[in-house]
């Protein structure tokens, strides 16, 4: 039996999308992240949860001295007290009421000590108040408040036109607003590894084990191959700091930003963890005692716990078990999925509409982020609409009122600009239109196209909470934009939180998936379009580039013949086996049909 309440947990998506799903969803164990880089949309929501849950509240103004870090420590100390006393709540009904334990125990996983300590008392006639309680105290634990930050969302800040210290930078002041919370719980970070912000952390005690090896917070790392693990993990344990979690996620089957493998498939990535995970923890061990030591802290006698864990594209009870008992993950990540969940998600009525109605031609890959980095998103946004609106009007580009993603220093200003901006996209259609004779009108369009199609993810990835909660959208209109996952291809309709639950854990299917792709070769799918895609961007090639794109493509090969073995040879997929197995040798074709040589120069 697991010690573990739930064998899953709700990865952030966006800015929004999970911005209070721990006061939605904590009181019932389940884990989940929030975006704590929009301080804005952040203010607005402990000015609103303060309210509705009778707190105090007060606003802190954007002149105050630190004022991000702070309040993100108001938000995440407001929701530690929601989440604690909704959870008390909660546990005080169950031991009261026996239609709460059954209602309780229908989201339970069958692998869950405290479901078998309930059903034990309960078949046994003695559940009684002091048994049920005990029980409770003893297994029962609120879903933590997890944070994220995307490493590359570190903006640089001024005053008077003078740069600020690094720690005022936007990253480093967002981890500084949860390390002063009183959340106990972890904070996650994607994009990449930024050696100066983890470095920041070594300025926190509460990121170092006390003398039972116990961490007040924790450090999680979003990761897409091992070998990114073991660089960023022993970076860490340099500096006395334990990484807790590798949460694996899937290069192209995933929402938000997409960062792409040079074709290294899911299924191998995860049985690389498997098998070298007593080796990463080891390595960074070593490392760890002796940084702590000279710091004349307390070293563990032994290595702290890591969690193995794994995201993207999961969809079906089966996917979920195979994962976590064939490759022995902890928890596996259900992001797309909970958009349609009310009472897990923050998404407008119209957007989760758009969502139950999209179909695999909808969900795509786009260009669309200001960062530069693919992000997945579905057709038929409201962002996409007013964007468009703007273009034909000749008015291309956004405000930009929040500035989280003013990176881009192309024309030399101190400070960056963003280039969903319209201040950027009029510099760069001047500059486009100053080299118009030496391009070729296809040339000249592709590059306007480029230009202008970046949106203002700072206001649209937040806007859907604004609507939802009736929160007023200010300046100029830039509506919703979301990002799913393709996996959202094969849900369609808005759910109660227990059915996807019940979805997940086996006890009923909320969609008819016969038709759905299994998540491994979806993925193997993906990855050979994208490989497709560069080739057919490409006209010359260096060496170096079709070396690139070889090793991508025998990446893909081996990837292919693993999950040959694997499928097999496995107890799961028996009903599904021979059309994986035809999917995987018709996909080996087609990856060997791909010819990279002949685009050399």
């Amino acid at each position: 039996m697991s010690k573990h309440l739930h064998t899953f947990h709700i990865p952030v998506m966006g800015l929004a999308f999970t911005i209070d799903s721990p006061v939605r969803v904590a009181q019932y164990g389940i884990d989940s992240v929030i975006s704590i880089m929009d301080d804005d949309l952040i203010d607005r929501m402990t000015a609103f949860y303060a309210a509705k849950f009778k707190h105090p509240y007060e606003q802190v103004s954007l002149k105050a001295e630190d004022s991000k870090a702070k309040r993100i420590t108001n938000y995440l100390n407001l929701v530690d007290k929601v989440v604690t006393e909704k959870f008390e709540t909660f546990k005080s009904e169950m031991i009261e009421k026996k239609e709460k334990i059954d209602e309780f125990l229908a989201i339970l996983p069958s692998t869950s000590e405290l479901k078998q300590k309930l059903e034990d008392l309960i078949q046994s006639g003695k559940n009684n108040i002091s048994e049920v309680k005990a029980a409770l105290d003893q297994y029962f634990h609120p879903g933590s408040i997890d944070v994220n930050i995307m490493t590359k969302v570190d903006k640089e800040n001024f005053k008077d036109g003078e740069p600020l210290p690094s720690m005022y930078n936007d990253a480093h002041a967002a981890l500084r607003g949860f390390a002063n919370s009183t959340a106990r719980s972890s904070v996650i970070f994607s994009a990449g590894m930024n050696p100066r912000l983890y470095s920041y952390l070594e300025s926190f005690d509460d990121f170092y084990p006390d003398a039972d090896n116990n961490f007040k917070k924790k450090i999680v790392l979003k990761v897409s191959d091992f070998r990114s693990a073991m660089v960023q993990g022993n970076f860490l344990a340099k500096k006395g700091l334990w990484v807790s979690e590798y949460r694996i996620e899937s290069g192209l089957n995933c929402g938000g930003h997409a960062f792409a493998t040079d074709g290294l498939l899911l299924g191998p990535i995860i049985e690389e963890f498997k098998e070298k995970k007593q080796e990463l923890a080891a390595s960074a061990y070593d490392l760890f005692s002796k940084s702590l030591e000279s710091k004349g802290r307390t070293v563990p006698a032994e290595f702290p716990p890591i969690k193995i864990t794994v995201q993207g594209g999961v969809g079906t009870s089966e996917e979920q078990d195979f994962l976590l008992n064939y490759y022995e993950v902890d928890s596996v990540g259900w992001g797309s999925p909970f958009l349609l969940v009310p009472e897990a998600t923050s998404v407008d009525d119209d957007t989760r509409k758009l969502l139950a109605n999209a179909k695999e031609k909808d969900l795509y890959l786009s260009n669309i982020s200001p960062l530069g980095i693919p992000f997945n998103t579905v057709r038929g946004t409201t962002n996409e609409f007013h964007k468009n609106q703007r273009i034909a009007a000749g008015k291309a580009g956004s405000s930009c009122p929040k500035k989280y993603l003013a990176l881009s220093k192309d024309y030399g200003q101190n400070e960056g600009i963003c280039t969903a901006s319209k201040k950027y996209q009029d510099l760069k259609l001047k500059e486009l239109e100053g080299r118009r004779n030496e391009l070729s009108f296809e040339e000249f369009n592709k590059e306007k196209t480029a230009a202008t199609e970046k949106a203002c993810l700072c206001v649209g990835l937040a806007n859907a909470s604004h609507l939802e909660l009736g929160f007023p959208v200010k300046g100029q209109k830039q509506g919703v934009v979301i990002c799913p996952g393709p996996n959202m291809a094969y849900f369609s309709k808005t759910v109660s939180l227990k059915d996807m639950i019940q979805h997940i854990y086996g006890k009923i299917s909320l969609e008819d998936h016969s038709q759905r792709p299994n998540m491994f070769v979806k993925e193997l799918k993906l990855y050979i379009g994208n490989l497709a895609d560069q080739m057919t961007a490409a006209t010359e090639l260096k060496p170096q580039q079709v070396k690139k794109l070889e090793a991508f493509r025998n990446n893909l090969l081996q990837g292919i013949s693993y999950y040959k073995t694997v499928f097999a040879n496995t107890s799961f997929f028996k009903k599904d086996q021979s059309k994986i197995i035809s999917e995987l040798e018709h996909y080996e074709e087609e990856v060997q049909q791909l010819t990279i040589a002949e685009l050399s120069v």
